[in-house]
């Protein structure tokens, strides 16, 4: 894994002569090389399913009732000011996992994180800034008493404290080696952090020296919470609750009721608190935890963070962007994140604005404003769909497993079933108009001339999986699949013949990009390619191991592929060089749609639905200025800069957005309206 590099922006001015500061994003980590050992490019993509974040979010941290933030995977803040009707993601800057966030107030926080990470915001979280840890250790917890004085920690009981609002922090000894889970400070000079093996430490002078206490358990202590200097709660691994009524001296466990993981607990008083942890598993209890009550939650979602802000309201947060949020104290939760999280196999565009994906056990979603909501239609089926493919605005197809094929003929409303003649599992389904259409799946491809009414088999490889076809014309085609096998047909299909390929590397997706110039990609990164219609195929470099899943070229020059792991290819040259964009997730990625070079969706398992998010146009009329500069890198770890711009990297302007791009020798021109030229440089 290459050096994580964050960036810092130096030098800006403006061809009026006048120094302006700007607050600039760079929207990438500026390492050489990504996670495989290649170059990454640019990309900039966001959420459209689930919503606010597919996420996990590690931590909640709210103010009072109606503002609060999460943080999570992939450097994510999202912060609220309507109590969580409504979430705004922050730019971090980042794509560490970031495991706790804490405010003192309205307008400072910290987030902590993977690696050393440290961030602090001075503006709510409008923007936020790395700080120098001087640890590589993961970070665990954060936590303030004022918006000097806070501490942070994490691994090999790592402990850092900060008097200055987190410029500095120093290190502290903890006097363990074992990690540390959370902390808890009740003022300034007394806390308790929690962790591996039952830790249980205690500090009484700011931490400047912290004391073992003897929690009776080896259990992972996950969790540590004081409603008082006398009344304390600790919970953890295999449902472990402890409890002190006397600041910890002496820690008796309480009985849970449950084996569940549980990852946090919060106490409002004395007598009322709530914990969470796997499955979706919420404990209450409203006398001092004597019994702990289990409470409907209403998911399966580990949940890693809770926190009441008064008695009633408070809100849970964990896996794949769960949040949920109670108005009476904890006896009832209710589901905050919107949209689907099923698998989603194939998605669709026929304009920019109107679209379909399918997945999972029937699941159909429609949209019909690029991606900014999804409605869920009836498909009258139950079986997983795999493939989904329109021949025009109105007339469109879906198949899936046992031989499924639906038809639409009204833009996606509403689905008809059509006769496969085979119970096999169908892949991917494709049409050169609305009539003629070809389908593969499991053994065998089938054709219909006359929209699906009727369909054909017209090849069959018993034990083949074709998993993709393309057609480039009425006439010829080619399948994609199994063990490396891709049969061409140049007679609309009436015969089709295998063609070489070398590789016993399972196929995934086959696209051709014009009537010569096609790909097809697989297993560990396979790609081939073909430059005479499919007759012979070359294996090309994609520059990375994971499996890819499909490939889509909105031109002859600009194409993508995703795959396993979150990863997304883009070619700017016709295929020539793949370069690997910056990931927005480690969730499998199965299919990839653009409608053009720079509108686009990405679609995977648990519900994700990607889009590509675009410059935002200055108008003629505007009046602008120039931003000019170089890009440079500096290390998390010393913040000393290398004094090498850095290339080909996209610019951020906050809020804007608008963006640049800095050419092959680091500099940037970046054209802003003037109203957004005063903006304070952090």
């Amino acid at each position: 894994m290459a050096k994580n590099l964050q960036t810092e922006i130096m030098k800006i001015y403006t061809k009026a002569n006048k120094l302006t500061f700007l607050s600039l994003l760079a929207l990438l980590w500026l390492g050489s090389f990504g996670v495989f050992g290649q170059p990454i490019q640019t990309g900039d993509w966001k959420w459209q399913n689930p919503l606010p974040t597919g996420h996990f979010l590690r931590d909640v941290h709210f103010l009072d009732s109606l503002t609060g933030w999460a943080v999570g995977d992939m450097g994510t803040i999202i912060k609220t000011t309507n109590g969580g009707q409504n979430w705004v993601s922050q730019n971090s800057g980042t794509i560490q996992v970031l495991y706790s966030i804490h405010f003192a107030n309205a307008l400072n926080g910290w987030a902590v994180g993977i690696g050393g990470t440290i961030l602090k915001t001075s503006n709510g979280g409008v923007s936020w800034l790395i700080k120098s840890s001087g640890t590589s250790d993961w970070l665990k917890f954060v936590y303030f008493t004022d918006s000097q004085t806070g501490w942070a920690g994490g691994d090999s009981g790592s402990i850092l404290k900060t008097t200055d609002g987190g410029t500095n922090w120093l290190s502290q000894s903890s006097g363990t080696p074992n990690s540390l889970s959370s902390v808890f400070f009740i003022d300034s000079q007394t806390g308790w952090a929690v962790g591996l093996a039952g830790t249980i430490l205690n500090t009484t002078n700011g931490g400047n020296s912290w004391l073992s206490q003897s929690s009776g358990t080896t259990q992972w202590l996950q969790s540590v919470h004081f409603a008082n200097s006398q009344n304390g709660w600790a919970v953890g691994n295999n449902g472990t609750i402890l409890k002190t009524t006397n600041s910890g001296s002496s820690w008796i466990i309480q009985s849970s009721g449950t084996i569940q993981v549980l990852f946090s607990v919060n106490f409002i008083n004395s007598q009322n608190g709530c914990a969470v942890g796997g499955l979706g598993t919420i404990l209450k209890t409203t006398n001092g935890g004597v019994t702990w009550l289990n409470k409907i939650s209403g998911t399966t979602e580990t949940l890693f963070s809770i926190q009441f802000s008064n008695a009633q309201n408070g809100w849970a947060v964990g896996t794949y962007g769960i949040i949920l949020k109670t108005i009476n104290g904890g006896n009832n939760w209710f589901n905050q994140r919107t949209g689907t999280k099923k698998l989603l196999k194939s998605v669709y565009f026929t304009n920019p604005l109107t679209g379909c994906s399918v997945g999972e056990s029937g699941t159909i979603l429609k949209t019909t404003n690029g991606g900014n909501s999804w409605q869920s239609q009836n498909s009258g089926s139950i079986n997983d769909l795999n493939g989904v493919h329109f021949s025009d605005a109105q007339n469109g197809w879906v198949v899936g497993k046992n031989g499924t094929i639906l038809k639409t003929d009204n833009g996606g409303s509403s689905w008809q079933s059509q006769i496969s003649g085979t119970s096999n599992d169908l892949n991917t389904v494709y049409f050169i108009d609305a009539q003629t259409g070809w389908v593969v799946g499991f053994g065998s491809i089938l054709k219909t001339t006359n929209g699906g009414s009727n369909w054909i088999i017209q090849h069959s490889v018993p034990g083949n999986n074709f998993n993709s076809v393309h057609f480039t014309d009425s006439q010829n085609g080619c399948a994609a699949g199994f063990a490396g096998a891709i049969f061409r047909t140049s007679n609309s299909g009436q015969s089709w013949v295998r063609q070489f390929t070398g590789t016993i590397d399972n196929l995934y997706s086959i696209y051709f990009r014009d009537s010569q110039n096609g790909w097809a990609v697989g297993d560990y990164g396979t790609m081939f390619k073909t430059s005479n219609g499919g007759s012979s195929w070359l294996r090309h470099i994609s520059g990375m191991t994971n499996t890819l899943n499909s490939i889509h070229f909105s031109d002859t020059q600009n194409g993508w592929a995703v795959g396993i792991g979150g990863a997304i290819l883009k070619t700017s040259n016709g295929g020539s060089n793949w370069l690997s964009q910056r990931r927005e997730t480690y969730n499998r990625l199965y299919s990839v749609f653009f409608t053009d070079a720079q509108k686009g969706w990405v679609v995977g398992e648990y519900g994700t639905i990607l889009t590509t998010i675009t410059n935002t146009p200055i108008s003629p009329e505007t009046p602008t200025t120039l931003i000019t500069g170089n890009l440079f890198e500096k290390t998390i770890a010393n913040c000393a800069s290398s004094n090498i711009p850095v290339p080909n990297r996209l610019l951020k302007a906050i809020p804007g957005p608008y963006y640049g791009i800095s050419n092959n020798q680091g500099k940037y021109n970046l054209r802003l309206p003037l109203s957004d030229t005063a903006t304070p440089f952090t």
